[in-house]
């Protein structure tokens, strides 16, 4: 294989170990398109590995950083990573702020680990998650930037899928994304989360954010039409078996502490029955 090509391969790699509800849902895009995808995956993956899984997140960081401007001066760097996207940058017409955008949702994992409000919860959802859709989106729907918004919305729907399945992970790394004055309204403490015993009536407080995560899908859902017909049918698996992590966790008696929400195969090929 040629070095593009193997390049690619470790990105496919990457994502079919990182998140198969990724991977089951943009392998229906062309080829050329889901390597691309792929490799934004590959991107994201380390740079968010970069932040957990160093003991010096901050250096990790800035070095993660200085090889970006690296490769973005049109400098050669003999990794995977970065030859599968340059490959990406050179087919598609990428704009590299929600990279650094991303890079600074990670800032935020660094130094902060508490948010007072929604605003402040869908702020942080916006630089690690809807920067990914805006990534994409010269990949999924070249020359539309009308669908930036859509993007976006739904890049916070499934952020907020994400802190709600994962409430019990992050408090066990200090980590409390929930918004504080809504958890003061429904009678959850912070301390009670760290511990794993949720205070007060935290279904409530979960549905109350779920509730916001699906009017988000709702308001993003109609854009998916415009989308070309190769990538609309990606998307929209993508969307609908993120979105059923919700009904998984009320499966689970809203228990995301002990358990992990997921679609099981059988409600996966239910939920893609209906597209």
């Amino acid at each position: 294989m040629d070095t593009v090509t193997n390049a690619y391969v470790v990105c496919e790699q990457t994502i079919q170990n990182g998140s198969k509800t990724f991977y089951k849902a943009f392998s229906l895009l062309p080829k050329q398109d889901r390597m691309a995808v792929y490799a934004i995956y590959t991107f994201c993956r380390f740079l968010d590995d970069t932040v957990d899984e160093s003991a010096t997140p901050k250096e990790s960081l800035a070095e993660f950083l200085e090889e970006f401007r690296q490769f973005r001066s049109g400098q050669h760097i003999d990794k995977p990573l970065w030859i599968a996207l340059s490959d990406v940058f050179t087919r598609y017409e990428m704009d590299e702020t929600p990279f650094l955008e991303l890079a600074e949702g990670m800032r935020w994992d660094i130094e902060k680990n508490r948010y007072h409000s929604l605003e402040e919860t869908e702020k942080y959802s916006y630089y690690v998650a809807s920067t990914v859709g805006l990534m994409l989106l010269p990949i999924l729907a070249p020359g539309q930037p009308e669908l930036r918004d859509s993007a976006i919305q739904l890049g916070i729907a499934m952020q907020l899928t994400n802190i709600l399945r994962d409430v019990g992970e992050d408090a066990k790394r200090g980590r409390v994304y929930l918004p504080e004055n809504w958890m003061d309204e429904y009678g959850v403490t912070t301390n009670s989360l760290l511990a794993g015993t949720p205070s007060g009536d935290f279904a409530g407080l979960w549905e109350a954010l779920a509730f916001r995560a699906e009017q988000l899908y709702d308001a993003a859902t109609p854009s998916f039409e415009q989308y070309p017909k190769e990538s609309r049918r990606a998307l929209k698996v993508a969307a609908l078996l993120y979105r059923g992590i919700l009904d998984a966790a009320r499966d689970n008696q809203y228990d995301v502490f002990t358990k992990r929400a997921y679609v099981s195969r059988w409600q996966k090929m239910k939920l893609l029955a209906t597209i």
